[in-house]
């Protein structure tokens, strides 16, 4: 049973990461947590770059994430103590 449950909760977290990767803006580079806006003067109407604080997860995230699932479902197969 505790395999299963481990398996599952395994599978349940790359659902997760992958989900989150997906709606938070994919980006294949590495996490970042700005990101730069170009906004237009109203005078002058010259644009310029505002940072803006945003976490944008990258392939790292992914793969961490990704990693971590694989190593609970990994840790399903090792084998158990047999009791007498």
């Amino acid at each position: 049973m505790f395999r299963l449950a481990l398996r599952f909760f395994g599978l349940f977290c790359a659902v997760c990461t992958v989900a989150f990767w997906l709606l938070s803006g994919p980006d294949t580079g590495w996490s970042k947590t700005s990101r730069a806006i170009l906004k237009t003067d109203e005078i002058t109407g010259l644009e310029y770059p505002v940072m803006e604080k945003r976490f944008i997860p990258g392939v790292d995230f992914l793969g961490t994430g990704l990693l971590g699932s694989a190593l609970l479902v990994g840790l399903s197969f090792l084998p158990t103590k047999k009791k007498p």
